[in-house]
């Protein structure tokens, strides 16, 4: 088996510093080279396809909405998946009974010799029991699936485990000693139960619907169904991926956190709005401003010391600024049982601010916090982008500035014109971008040609 910096499948990957490996007997070596070429000959190629496709289908099904990639070891445990327990789906022999029945090419007596005891492995979750501190690093491992125990010679690769991890990987049994065959997962012990819980209740949902028994016995439903076990491990990064991406919090280039959630209503009730408005809870005003003008409410968050909302008060709009979906939902149920329909709803954007996906390390517990830099330019993307969906139908939608007429409505009458114009004017003094980037982030010339103004 090729080392997974040379794996073709690798350019997908982020370069990363290289571990020390599992140290694995040279014939063992040759041997997997030689099924790795046999898998590639045209005639089976196919089959190579299904039989890593099927031990790396999360990845396949998320592909189209995640960049989202497997790791290395998953490659290369998914290669022994295709050596040694998957059987074609065309009656061909399978790569080890290829090897083993092979009589056009010389294949060595110290590769036969492992050809048996490849056959009979099986993908495992063994926790570590303890780490040997001597020359060949051995592992004591317990199986989570039987608890079965066994000591394994790991070399320098010890060096990067400690009891209480877990790894996922294939044990070569022999008739002396049992072996590692090249490549592990390591995981840590919550995140190991987590794979094994998953797993063993998908193998008693398939015993459950098949109404078959004979995966009670954890060797043979781990040989059979080893692949689960990745497509667990797949499913556990997943997740923790989500739980990191949701933690990540967004900061100006000054460290100010960025309120990137945001909705809009607007209104025609500026004297009862501005009463109400600071007697919700945890609001304080930002700036008194003067009658009838614009009007600014701040909720502070006292371990950042920073603004983490912000609501502004204009003659015809109610702009809500928050620092996550969650704490702008927040405010949009209070808004709503505070002010009932004096709020006319306009819109909201909770996309939050393109960034690359945290990193993800299943061999601790605790997720990472990771701040991203939103960029002045960013941020007034977003907010024409946000103000782009505001004002798409901003023309026929009816206005309470206005009367509750449509904008175009109200336009083909004089009054009606020079309301609607006054209106645009006001929008356009009090745009959003405009306010935190001094750069409109909107054309409102648009709104006046929609209304013949």
């Amino acid at each position: 088996m090729k080392p997974a910096n040379e794996s073709p499948l690798m350019s997908q990957q982020e370069a990363t510093p290289p571990a020390p490996r599992i140290p694995i007997d040279p014939s063992l070596h040759s041997l997997f080279n030689r099924l790795d070429a046999l898998s590639q000959e045209p005639t089976f190629l196919v089959q190579r396809q299904l039989a890593l496709s099927l031990a790396l289908r999360p990845y396949a099904e998320y592909a189209q909405r995640l960049p989202w990639f497997p790791l290395p070891e998953e490659l290369e445990l998914a290669g022994l998946y295709l050596y040694a327990d998957f059987y074609p789906e065309d009656g061909q022999l399978s790569l080890i009974e290829r090897v083993r029945d092979t009589i056009e090419v010389h294949v060595p007596q110290e590769e036969r010799a492992w050809l048996d005891p490849l056959r009979h492995s099986y993908m495992d979750l063994l926790e570590i029991l303890s780490v040997e501190d001597d020359e060949t690093g051995r592992l004591i491992l317990r199986s989570l699936g039987d608890g079965l125990e066994f000591r394994v010679a790991a070399g320098a690769f010890s060096r990067t485990v400690t009891a209480g991890q877990a790894l996922l990987t294939r044990l070569i049994r022999l008739p002396d000693r049992a072996v590692l065959a090249g490549s592990a997962l390591i995981v840590s012990a919550a995140h190991a139960q987590a794979i094994y819980r998953a797993t063993d209740e998908w193998r008693r949902q398939m015993e459950a619907e098949s109404g078959s028994f004979d995966l009670g016995e954890w060797q043979e439903f781990a040989k059979r169904y080893g692949h689960i076990l990745l497509w667990q491990f797949a499913q556990a990064r997943l997740m923790s991926l989500i739980r990191a991406d949701e933690r990540v919090r967004y900061r100006t280039p000054d460290g100010r956190p960025v309120l990137y959630a945001l909705a809009q209503y607007d209104h025609r009730e500026f004297r009862f709005l501005a009463d109400g408005l600071p007697q919700i809870e945890g609001l304080v005003a930002d700036s008194p401003g003067k009658p009838g003008a614009r009007r600014v409410w701040v909720q502070r968050e006292r371990q950042l010391d920073a603004v983490v909302a912000r609501l502004t008060l204009t003659p015809s709009l109610l702009t809500v600024e928050c620092d996550s979906r969650e704490r702008l939902d927040g405010l949009k149920h209070r808004l709503a049982s505070a002010f009932g329909f004096a709020l006319h709803f306009m819109g909201e954007s909770t996309t939050v601010p393109a960034h690359a996906l945290p990193q993800t390390d299943l061999t601790v517990d605790d997720l990472p916090s990771v701040s991203v830099v939103v960029t002045e330019e960013e941020d007034r993307r977003r907010l024409a982008a946000f103000s782009e969906s505001v004002y798409l139908e901003w023309a026929d939608r009816p206005a309470p500035a206005l009367g509750g007429l449509t904008p175009r409505h109200a336009a083909t009458s004089p009054d009606g014109k020079t309301q609607a114009a006054a209106l645009i004017a006001q929008l356009e003094q009090d745009d959003l971008a405009l306010r935190r980037t001094g750069q409109p982030g909107y054309d409102y010339n648009r709104l006046r040609a929609h209304v013949g103004l």
